[in-house]
């Protein structure tokens, strides 16, 4: 694999324990080995004896259980509800000695909401001269082009890089053309649709660089989370991912790049070899190389970045696909490299559990169903995933009851704290799924453009968002055959 800047031009490979050869089939065959392992693992109880056909599962709650407990809401429980955003500690920097900041953006057919995020970073408070917005338009259709020129003539501090629709890479060759250009210390990456408070780099780049953080991501809030219930429960999800990457960093393990809100060190980036092309997730691939290179990720919970959420359930189930196939895709690429002596026992360990109940844990319980559909037996798995669930839905609670800026969380209730649950069992289709396709069908790539609505969204025509909204904000790698 390569990965490649733009312009014809090839930085060096990713770091070892990165896929060589003939990635697409390494991928198919180590997604048809853990198929193969997790369906052994969900049926095979079946065959025990009734009194131990429940030890497997049990054992896995109790362990994995007591790790969640440990590693994030033992660490939620910690925080006061008073305590102050952790970037306000730190104090605003003198102009002289800002660094230099690059605001990126891919946009194809932004036309709705392209001329609201400049403006927006127009209010961004930042030293004249120190801050620069790159806009890459990659093959725009609508009137993204034109909004652009008009705009760069009222806003010096905006640039524009062209490039033709048929060009490759989607998103991260988009960012790749861009990154051979860039001078500054630090590279902001966002969608089009994003939302920052004027004050977040004021609070963000001090926050990074007191820390030795060579990229941060802030945490997503969801811009239209009244809209309908799905909104509501991807709100929740996303104060339950940022509650969840503070607390597994906090307790030695790793933290994830989530695209957008992503402030990155443009030495690190180069140093791993830019935007891997070759994926269908660009920020969760970077998140491995940084990772192996020993290059750490910090998480930040105020200020947000805010975004707009999709609006059906067939535009979720694209999304998700994607999402899913990118995690897993990562843990097959840089598999080696994840076990070496490279990581630290904690990361190992924050790895591993995440591994087996994220993607692991639904794949598994697809297979006891099947299990339990041949045998005429009971189900076997169920205390695992209702341990996991029941989880889940404390975090929910817990994240969505912190103080925080930006759009307010869901209230939390009974009745909220269960559509929260009920929603994250999606993953327990999504997961067996994409791992089945994986497994059988042959990769091909197919970028497919996020349609964004801007302030139109709650009027828009859901069905037509369906057809469109299919990834999260910004480009998006599909297989072309969801």
């Amino acid at each position: 694999m390569r990965f490649t800047m733009a312009a014809g031009g090839s930085v060096s490979s990713g770091p070892s324990g990165s896929p060589s050869g003939s990635g697409s089939d390494q991928r198919r065959a180590k997604a048809a080995l853990f198929l193969a392992c997790c369906g052994l693992v969900g049926i095979a109880p079946h065959w025990l004896p009734p009194g131990r056909s429940l030890v497997p599962a049990l054992t896995l709650a109790t362990l994995l259980g007591g790790y969640s407990l440990r590693t994030v809401l033992l660490q939620a429980f910690r925080r006061s509800p008073g305590d102050a955003p952790a970037a306000t500690a730190q104090a605003m920097p003198e102009p002289s000695t800002c660094p230099a900041v690059d605001v990126v953006v891919a946009a194809r057919d932004e036309q709705a909401v392209i001329a609201r995020l400049v403006e927006r970073i127009a209010a961004v408070r930042w030293p004249e001269g120190q801050l620069a917005l790159w806009v890459v338009d990659d093959g725009s259709d609508d009137r993204t082009p034109e909004l652009l020129a008009e705009l760069q003539g009222r806003h010096p501090f905006l640039r524009v890089l062209r490039r033709p629709r048929d060009a490759g890479g989607g998103k991260s060759g988009a960012l790749n053309l861009v990154l051979q250009q860039l001078a500054g210390r630090w590279m902001l990456v966002l969608d089009a649709d994003a939302d920052l408070q004027p004050d977040v780099l004021e609070r963000l780049v001090p926050w990074a660089e007191a820390g030795g953080w060579a990229a941060v991501q802030l945490r997503k809030a969801v811009a239209n989370a009244g809209t309908n219930l799905l909104t509501t429960a991807q709100a929740m999800e996303m104060a339950f991912d940022a509650m969840i990457q503070e607390g597994r960093l906090a307790n030695g393990g790793v933290a994830e790049l989530r695209g957008n809100g992503q402030l990155l060190s443009r030495d690190a980036l180069l140093k791993v070899g830019g935007f891997n092309e070759d994926t269908v997730t660009d920020d969760l691939d970077l998140s491995f190389r940084l990772l192996l290179e020993g290059l750490p990720i910090g998480v930040l919970w105020d200020p947000p970045v805010q975004e707009e959420a999709v609006l059906t359930l067939p535009a979720l189930w694209r999304q998700r696909q994607r999402w899913a196939e990118g995690g897993l895709q990562r843990f097959f690429d840089y598999g080696p490299g994840l076990v070496s002596n490279r990581l630290g026992f904690s990361q190992k360990l924050d790895l591993t559990c995440f591994f087996l109940l994220q993607y692991v844990l639904p794949v598994v319980a697809s297979a006891d169903l099947i299990g339990t559909m041949l045998t005429r037996t009971a189900p076997t798995m169920w205390p695992f995933s209702i341990v996991a669930l029941a989880l889940s839905g404390m975090a929910i609670a817990t994240g969505c009851r912190r103080p925080s800026e930006g759009p307010p969380l869901p209230a939390m209730n009974p009745f909220s704290a269960g559509l929260g649950i009920v929603y994250l069992v999606h993953w327990f289709l999504v997961i067996p799924w994409v791992t089945l396709k994986m497994a059988l069908l042959p990769k091909k790539l197919v970028w497919v453009k996020t349609l964004h609505l801007g302030e139109t969204f709650e009027a828009h025509d859901a069905e037509a968002e369906a057809e469109s909204a299919d990834e999260e904000p910004g480009f998006a790698a599909e297989t072309g055959r969801v």
